[in-house]
């Protein structure tokens, strides 16, 4: 299990036109590789590996491949591997009925940025920073050769494995992945914590030990509302599409927000847990509700809008660290059934 921690990038300018330059080009080293794993797929039925595709950007030249270090342009090549791995994945649970809709091959991203990824043997730790090598090309178009990334002081180079330049929203984060160790927990899988999500009470935690609680969701929900305000009022007699420096700015520090705030909530429940020995979390939850939801055009808005998958996912790495058992639930058993009250799903239905 790794983890990872993120830190804002504050580039000059001359930084900040490497680093759009850099993950402009990792951006089409992604969509060139994805070009041609597609056409493989489409003339044999076969779907490439990563050794396969990185030697077809290398053997035919491209020149998005060549225009950034070697490695990086070789994580954006396995990033499509891995899109590839999850497609084939996907196609075996529909073989078995196990999915309603055919999964579609993995689409071409937009122009833009993405994300440039160094591992760390051709990293080096200097009194500068950490050295981020840049290539032949852009020294000779920037004149750098190399730029430094500040490490972070809570955090130890030994143990970085891999450290990756992220776009989003007009700023620049250097993001640290690196192992994280399992901790040894004395846990009761008999005992279970439940959970109901919701938008006013965001979740609703109930234990079989007697123990409960409720994470607020007031607050995300006037965030969103002030978010979505604010969106409108400046998209205003807008043409579609219309963005700018002000609505990116807008969008990530809301972002940074409802990061904050998963994290808390997720860390809320995980403590709780630890604290009462709780060795398992059931998590009511329907796959794609939120793509049928219909509730009205201004609850549908907030309530898709509230990052409860998120917080579900860092719920249960959270449980994989600590050792918790993590169960999934279709969120109708919930409903209809209270080992609180102590009924049973038979009779709670037979009543309804």
């Amino acid at each position: 299990m790794y983890g990872c921690q993120q830190i804002l990038i504050h580039q000059s300018k001359e930084y900040q036109a490497i680093l759009e330059y850099l993950c402009s080009e990792s951006n089409k080293v992604y969509n060139c590789s994805l070009y041609y794993a597609r056409q493989v797929f489409f003339k044999t039925g076969k779907l490439t590996n990563r050794a396969a595709i990185c030697d077809e950007m290398a053997r035919s030249k491209n020149r998005h491949y060549r225009a950034i270090y070697v490695s990086a342009a070789q994580q954006s090549c396995n990033a499509v591997a891995e899109a590839l791995k999850g497609y084939r994945k996907l196609m075996k649970l529909w073989g078995r009925g196990e999915l309603p809709n055919k999964p579609e091959l993995p689409n071409y991203r937009k122009s833009g940025l993405f994300t440039v990824s160094y591992p760390k043997r051709w990293l080096k730790m200097t009194e500068q920073g950490i050295r981020i090598p840049l290539g032949t090309l852009v020294k000779a178009w920037f004149g750098l050769s190399e730029i430094y990334l500040p490490m972070p002081k809570n955090l130890d180079w030994a143990t970085i494995k891999e450290v990756r330049i992220l776009p989003r929203n007009g700023c620049f984060y250097a993001e640290f992945v690196y192992p994280m160790p399992t901790v040894q927990t004395q846990l009761d899988p008999t005992k279970a914590l439940g959970i109901d999500h919701g938008l006013n009470n965001w979740l609703t935690c109930v234990s079989n030990i007697g123990t409960s609680f409720i994470v607020d969701g007031l607050k995300l929900k006037s965030l969103n509302q002030g978010y979505n305000k604010r969106v409108a009022t400046l998209k205003e007699n807008q043409p579609q599409g219309f963005w700018s420096k002000q609505l990116a700015s807008l969008t990530e520090k809301r972002n940074r927000q409802m990061r904050d705030a998963v994290n808390k909530a997720a860390r809320i429940v995980v403590n709780h847990c630890l604290e009462n020995a709780i060795g398992t979390i059931v998590f009511g939850w329907n796959t794609g509700q939120k793509d049928g939801a219909n509730m009205g055009k201004k609850t549908n808005q907030k309530f898709v809008q509230i990052p409860t998958a998120k917080l579900k996912t860092r719920i249960a790495q959270l449980c994989e660290q600590y050792g918790l058992q993590f169960v999934e639930n279709e969120e109708a058993y919930t409903s209809k059934a209270s080992f609180v009250c102590l009924k049973t799903l038979t009779s709670a239905a037979q009543r309804h």
